[in-house]
């Protein structure tokens, strides 16, 4: 893909539109091995595709998670393990969805605007390197829709 090309998302609900950019992101990550800068451009993919608030990835780097390539107002710069959202599905594993952020116990609050919050583990060689968090400011957002396409995009990032 080159720097002129520009992603073109189609459908009439988020299924279709995840699936009109499945083969477009895996287009643009196949020729590029360095990871920082796929996160970038899933972040803005993701972001200009879906009008998010907030999609960003942060980097597991020893005991926190690490803000790392992001669309969207300036964030929490580091999260510890198991804290927030983020570090919760860091330490369970997998995917968190939460509805109204204001009911999750010990929710950080990056910015007040954010409603509900879905985060997503990246994993590369049987390895969780990163989340990617994705926030809305709307409440109830995300789904098992949203869950299913975000993993499938956040397994392109496995090299």
């Amino acid at each position: 893909m080159s720097m002129a090309d520009e992603l073109l998302i189609t459908g009439s609900n988020k299924r279709e539109r995840y699936e009109s950019l499945y083969p477009q992101l895996q287009a643009l990550l196949s020729g590029e091995d360095d990871l920082i800068a796929n996160m970038a451009n899933v972040s803005a993919a993701l972001k200009e595709g879906f009008g998010f608030f907030w999609v960003g990835f942060y980097r597991v780097l020893g005991d926190q998670l690490v803000l790392g390539p992001f669309q969207g107002p300036v964030a929490c710069t580091r999260i510890a393990y198991g804290k927030g959202v983020c570090g919760t599905a860091w330490k369970e594993g997998q995917v968190v969805v939460v509805p109204d952020v204001d009911r999750f116990p010990g929710h950080i609050a990056c910015s007040s605007l954010s409603r509900s919050e879905i985060v997503v583990p990246v994993w590369s060689d049987n390895r969780l390197i990163a989340v990617l968090d994705i926030d809305s400011d709307q409440l109830d957002t995300f789904d098992e829709i949203d869950a299913h396409h975000l993993v499938k995009i956040c397994g392109l990032l496995n090299g």
